[in-house]
């Protein structure tokens, strides 16, 4: 019979022995060791940042370009985060093309990315000239400045209405005989006159309440410009009252008229073409005076256009709101002169 060799059992555990240990140790090397590939990435993502940050955009570029392309499972995010920094980085020196061939290597990877979707409307929107970012402005701001207006026009509306009728009210008690009433008339008109708008509407919308007066912004707005243009209308048309002279007066008197008479016959019809201009000055100034009511929580015109600023930074929005504004003021001037035209034709014959 043949001879097998035989093998001794210390000989084989010791042969077997330094590959168990060169196994141990390569995996304990590829468990505790990153990845070269992840490594670069973070490092040339944070020296790129850094790069920026002071200033140096050449070299940010080159770092933050080094950051490789997803794999098949993708990564970490740092591919896209550093294209998008890239794509910043050309929008903001105005190299369009750049910013959007970047953007567009972001959705080759992730068709679904809506940042670089964004981006590249914004981009699209910059590149364009400049009529048609003011055209696109007008469409997207114009709808949120109209519900502004319409409340603006809503309190002059008011304002209009109410003011004038207070105002010739005070100037008759004015310059009426009665002396509480004319005291009370004078103390009206220091008052309104003396202090800012602005602390009138505080006062009413804040201070009220504290003495059990509590209004919505809407009636405190109309409360304030009514009162404070009730004023400066009174010695308006008191002054227009007292510039007839007094002889047209005693002639009515003369005729058997009464004070009530004479001022509505006589007096006040003569005095309305030297009041339009005064008249017509305070309420263009009224529809101005209108945005100091966006402080008592009222939204109209300057409110409406100072939320869609800070909201969006465009300046197409305070140049709308400047055009609104001298639409509004160039009908009132208009109609006014127009009024001074009609009303004043008999001197003009």
């Amino acid at each position: 019979m043949p001879i097998l060799p035989t093998t001794n059992s210390k000989t084989s555990r010791g042969g077997y022995t330094p590959l168990l240990v060169v196994f141990l140790l390569s995996c304990f090397l590829l468990t505790s060791t990153p990845p070269v590939r992840a490594q670069n990435t973070e490092n040339f993502l944070v020296q790129g940042k850094n790069a920026l940050s002071t200033g140096d955009i050449e070299t940010a570029a080159t770092l933050l370009r080094k950051v490789p392309h997803p794999g098949v499972h993708g990564d970490d995010g740092s591919f896209a985060q550093s294209r998008m920094l890239l794509a910043r980085m050309f929008f903001s020196v105005k190299d369009f093309a750049q910013a959007t061939a970047v953007c567009q290597e972001i959705l080759q990877f992730y068709p679904d990315n809506q940042e670089a979707k964004n981006f590249l409307t914004s981009i699209s929107r910059e590149s364009s000239p400049v009529y048609i970012q003011f055209f696109q402005d007008t469409i997207k701001f114009l709808p949120a400045l109209a519900k502004g207006t319409v409340m603006t026009l809503f309190l002059v509306l008011l304002t209009i209405i109410i003011s004038p009728i207070l105002g010739l009210l005070i100037a008759l008690g004015r310059i009426g005989s009665f002396r509480p009433v004319q005291s009370l008339c004078w103390f009206v008109i220091w008052i309104f006159r003396g202090t800012p708008l602005l602390l009138q509407l505080f006062f009413i919308y804040y201070a009220l309440p504290t003495f059990g007066i509590t209004l919505q912004p809407i009636t405190a707005a109309i409360m304030g410009l009514s009162l404070n243009y009730s004023a400066y209308l009174a010695e308006i048309i008191r002054g227009g009252i007292q510039s007839i002279d007094y002889g047209q007066t005693e002639a009515a008197k003369a005729l058997g008229m009464t004070y009530a008479q004479s001022m509505r016959r006589i007096i006040i019809p003569q005095t309305y073409k030297r009041l339009m201009p005064p008249i017509g000055n305070e309420f263009i100034a009224l529809i101005k005076d209108t945005a100091l009511v966006s402080t008592i929580a009222m939204v109209e015109l300057m409110r409406s256009a100072d939320l869609l600023f800070n909201t969006y930074f465009n300046i197409t929005v305070l140049i709308l709101a400047a055009l609104i504004y001298l639409a509004m003021t160039s009908v009132f001037t208009l109609t006014f002169e127009k009024i001074e035209t009609i009303v004043g034709a008999y001197e003009n014959r």
